[in-house]
């Protein structure tokens, strides 16, 4: 295997954000599924994103893990560049505090380092509904609660990003393109997203051969509350998805940001409601995709052209870790 910073074999800090009590049991899952993999982790470290009591409980609960507070701006990408700063691992991966990851899950996100130019690794995020999955939710919209989606390659292969709940990247590659950018991503319960859009794609500018490799077997279960399992939940996420792709355009143009939505309607859409026009008890699924992309369509001209923050918080990209 190729060296990473000098060993053999690269090492993973694990970077868990937090941000409420109400998922305590949840982090307290996500916490003993890294403990029991295959690949031991070098370090796991959980950032308390502002909330006092939530971290008192978190450094007294969960020994043998580096708790520290959120020293950035309040939000996920603050948070993640708070543990970014603090790990020494030579691959940081993140595991949202909602997910469990399965044995085997960091062993696979590791293999493919041994390529040099595979700068980020990321895996397959499955959705844990809390029964079933709703009849009327397509599976091309799993993203909608932050999970892999039918669209994506079903083996290894090369993609624009990874999907947030369980990936990886160097961390020579966050001092050569710092961290992830404030004003993207989720804000507490505001369901807003697209900061590793953006961050994938300013790595790819910066260095044109890194590869973003997505590796199914490297496996989380995410777990879906009732709530996300809701139209109105639905219709709030799709619209907050194509603000957020506003905001990504906005930084680094319209091209770039939307390269991949491009091809996820002209190719992804087209089958599923070929699908489901065919099987009428799937009739509901073809009205969620058909206003589902239609909301963040709208979401997105609405933030493109009616910029919806302050363009400055929306472009301010964090770099706490450079003076680590």
């Amino acid at each position: 295997m190729t060296a990473v910073d000098g060993r053999s074999t690269p090492c993973a800090s694990v970077v868990i954000c937090a941000y409420t009590e109400d998922r305590w049991a949840d982090l307290e899952r996500a916490v003993a599924s890294l403990s029991a993999q295959t690949a031991p982790a070098h370090e796991i470290i959980v950032v308390i994103d502002h909330n006092r009591e939530l971290h008192r409980r978190a450094a007294a609960g969960l020994p043998g893990v580096n708790v520290m507070v959120n020293n950035g701006h309040q939000g996920l990408s603050g948070a993640r560049n708070t543990g970014i700063a603090a790990a020494t691992g030579d691959v940081i991966a993140f595991l949202d505090d909602d997910a469990e990851a399965e044995p085997a899950w960091l062993a696979h996100l590791l293999a493919p380092y041994s390529d040099p130019t595979i700068a980020g690794v990321g895996g397959l995020a499955e959705p844990r509904w809390p029964s079933n999955r709703p009849s009327w939710f397509p599976p091309e919209f799993d993203w909608v609660v932050g999970c892999s989606y039918t669209g994506l390659p079903t083996a290894s292969a090369p993609v624009r990003n990874p999907i947030g709940a369980g990936m990886s990247f160097r961390r020579t590659v966050f001092d050569q393109v710092g961290g992830f950018t404030d004003g993207l991503g989720r804000l507490g319960a505001r369901p807003l997203g697209c900061e590793e859009t953006e961050f994938a794609i300013r790595l790819r500018a910066y260095d044109p051969t890194a590869v973003l490799l997505y590796q199914p077997l490297a496996r989380v279960g995410h777990r879906v509350t009732r709530e996300r399992t809701t139209w109105r939940y639905f219709r709030t996420r799709c619209y907050a998805e194509g603000l957020s792709k506003a905001a990504v355009a906005r930084n680094v143009g319209d091209n770039a940001a939307l390269a991949s939505e491009k091809d996820y309607i002209r190719r992804v859409l087209p089958r599923a409601l070929y699908r489901d026009l065919g099987a009428p008890r799937h009739w509901t699924r073809v009205g969620a995709t058909v206003t589902g992309l239609g909301i963040t369509t709208a979401g997105y001209v609405h933030g493109r052209y009616f910029p919806w923050r302050n363009s400055g918080n929306a472009t301010r990209v964090a770099d706490s870790h450079r003076s680590a």
